[in-house]
């Protein structure tokens, strides 16, 4: 059975176009939530209502190159300006002065550099996975290239581009049902062989661990994918180098309040540094993998309605 979800609007913001989710009261506070890679709006499912129903007006975009939402086809389309500008310019559709942004993987690092570049636009943080990402003395994509060669899913996607795409787009299904499974840190280890794991991952077929939603819930994403592709949400990754260098003269400190949420088996390894770069965070952990919203949807939105309640009130 699919989970309940609401419909889709279109709004014109930016220059695009977004496929945009709302709920709960439009003069409520606004609570604006952003997902990461490879997802949809829909991975909010489980957070829409109980946000709504505490009063919050719940905004979920599809961000640009996800679903019905516009796809530029310059990569440069998908930088750190455009992605933040784009959310801003909710608000100004919305008509809200500022907001309480949520992210999730790729949306948790959009948010953490909104906070920064609209400062004034963004009342707190609350972001899952992903934490802070230090602006080292190095673009991080040449970074990674040396650590960790040519073969990481991100120095992949740069250095070969158009691979991934296609090889992500004739396996969709596969693909995402491979990627959204939970406790697969009880199976053994899984050899996907030499090359990039996410590409190979794409047409491997039984790996371990269970499905984190119903076959229709799944369908959602997987049509989703299906009419949009995979080339505007892999160029987020393709402007890691170019956003390096958008931010050089930004200050790197997150002044805003934040929560900071990690599952204690996600493959994202919480930073040592975090509190250097946002003083006024709280941290919390659960017993999950990477999609912590969906796999412990409950324990979530306990920790983020108690972390609202004293921070941005509805």
């Amino acid at each position: 059975m699919k989970t309940p979800f609401p419909e889709p609007r279109m709004v014109a913001t930016n220059g695009v176009t977004l496929e945009t989710f709302t709920a709960g009261p439009a003069d409520g506070r606004p609570v604006v939530l952003c997902h990461g890679f490879p997802e949809h709006a829909f991975s909010w499912r489980h957070q829409v209502a109980p946000l709504a129903q505490a009063g919050y007006h719940v905004i979920v975009p599809n961000q640009r190159g996800y679903g019905r939402s516009s796809r530029p086809d310059v990569v440069e389309a998908y930088d750190i300006e455009h992605l933040t500008a784009d959310l801003v310019g909710l608000l100004d559709h919305f008509g809200h002065t500022d907001a309480l942004f949520v992210g999730h993987d790729w949306g948790a690092i959009v948010v953490w550099n909104l906070a920064m570049l609209h400062r004034d636009r963004a009342a707190g943080v609350i972001n899952l996975s992903v934490p802070f990402m230090e602006r080292g003395e190095r673009p991080w994509v040449d970074f990674w290239a040396e650590m960790l060669g040519g073969d990481f899913y991100i120095v992949h996607f740069n250095q070969q581009p158009g691979v991934a795409d296609a090889a992500f787009a004739a396996n969709t299904e596969n693909l995402l049902r491979n990627l959204y499974r939970t406790r697969q840190w009880l199976a053994e280890s899984v050899d996907l062989g030499p090359g990039m794991a996410m590409v190979n991952m794409a047409t491997a077929h039984g790996l371990p661990g269970e499905l984190m939603m119903s076959e229709e819930d799944l369908a959602v994403f997987v049509e989703s994918f299906e009419h949009s592709g995979f080339t505007g949400p892999i160029n987020w990754y393709r402007n890691f180098n170019r956003n390096w260098h958008l931010l050089a003269d930004v200050e790197q400190i997150v002044h805003q309040p934040a929560l900071m949420i990690h599952g204690s088996h996600d493959m994202v390894p919480p930073s040592a540094k975090l509190a250097e770069f946002v003083p006024d965070v709280e941290t919390a952990t659960l017993p999950c993998g990477h999609w912590i919203q969906q796999e412990c949807p409950s324990e979530t939105n306990a920790l983020m309605l108690d972390w609202l309640g004293r921070h941005y009130p509805a």
